[in-house]
């Protein structure tokens, strides 16, 4: 049984850490924002262990993460109130113990990665980082078996969607204080750029074109991803949508600089969310199709479509901001 002493915790956590899924998480129904809350509070005190890479060695990190994952399973005692929290959570919503392994191992992998060579590496690091967020965020929502059979693909493309757009935009951020480089190598030497120029933080029309490459590819995971957001129940759907639309609204952002991530950081501000949740829930009163509302409020996505399909020698990458 969660004490609301636990969730209240994880909602501190939330709000300090997440602020831009916070806004989306309020719209959902107590019975799943509570468990939501209990989630992410565990997320990011894992997170935070790699994070702490500068004050702990390697073996520590691997060894916390260990202490965490066995608490987490509800292997091993802990007087941690969030892990508590998330080991009953994990054991009311059945959440595949794979999943949390999954996390947790790619937390892991941060200890000792900074650089991914190919997409499909990168995407195998995002199965445990995002794509079983999204896999646990679907059992909290208690689906039938067939809803829920629908609704995991679509959720796996959401939760790398979200985590593409945090790579894309937080590249100077990264570099700065992770000295990690988190766009695919294959990409940036496809575009003449090399790891070096990133590290240093020098932006050209090069760069601008290997972050082009991957906000398409990300726009094409947000399609896939919000396509399932109708096998939802009704109460969560627009929550989930407001998600989306507000991690997407950085694209605009990214477009407005030219590309530029690497000498700046974007970031919507609160009268920014608070206008897109308005406008968001506005549109969703008049129309409950979720993927006819993402694309009113992500526009720029259909203005990009067509530069994405038809770029040089099919290669879908867009040839102007």
């Amino acid at each position: 049984m969660v004490e609301k002493t636990q969730v209240a915790r994880g909602k501190r956590i939330q709000r300090r850490t997440g602020k831009t899924f916070h806004v989306a998480t309020r719209l959902l129904p107590e019975r799943i924002r509570h468990p939501t809350y209990v989630l992410y509070g565990f997320f990011r005190i894992a997170d935070e262990v790699v994070d702490a890479e500068e004050t702990a060695p390697p073996d520590e990190q691997r060894a916390e993460l260990d202490r965490l994952r066995r608490a987490a399973l509800g292997e091993a005692e802990t007087d941690d109130p969030v892990l508590e929290a998330f080991a009953a959570v994990c054991d009311e919503h059945d959440i595949p113990d794979g999943d949390v392994h999954a996390f947790v191992d790619a937390m892991a992998s941060d200890v000792d990665t900074d650089r991914y060579q190919t997409y499909d590496e990168l995407e195998s690091y995002m199965d445990g980082s995002a794509s079983a967020v999204g896999r646990m965020m679907t059992a909290i929502m208690d689906l039938d078996g067939e809803a829920e059979a629908r609704a995991l693909p679509h959720a796996t493309k959401l939760g790398e969607a979200f985590q593409m757009t945090n790579f894309i935009r937080d590249v100077r951020e990264d570099v700065i204080e992770r000295d990690r480089v988190y766009l695919p190598v294959e990409t940036l030497r496809r575009h003449g750029v090399s790891e070096e120029q990133i590290l240093n933080l020098s932006f050209d029309a090069d760069v601008a074109a290997a972050v082009r490459e991957e906000l398409a590819r990300t726009e094409r995971l947000y399609e896939e991803g919000v396509a399932g957001i109708k096998y939802l129940p009704e109460d969560c759907q627009l929550a989930v949508l407001l998600a989306a639309v507000l991690y997407a609204d950085h694209h605009r952002l990214i477009r407005n600089l030219g590309y530029d991530t690497v000498s700046t950081t974007p970031e919507l501000s609160f009268a920014r969310k608070i206008s897109l949740l308005i406008r968001t829930r506005w549109k969703w009163q008049w129309n409950r199709d979720p993927e006819a509302v993402f694309d009113e409020m992500c526009g720029g996505f259909d203005a990009h479509r067509e530069s994405r399909e038809h770029g040089p020698h099919g290669s879908g990458i867009p040839q102007s901001g």
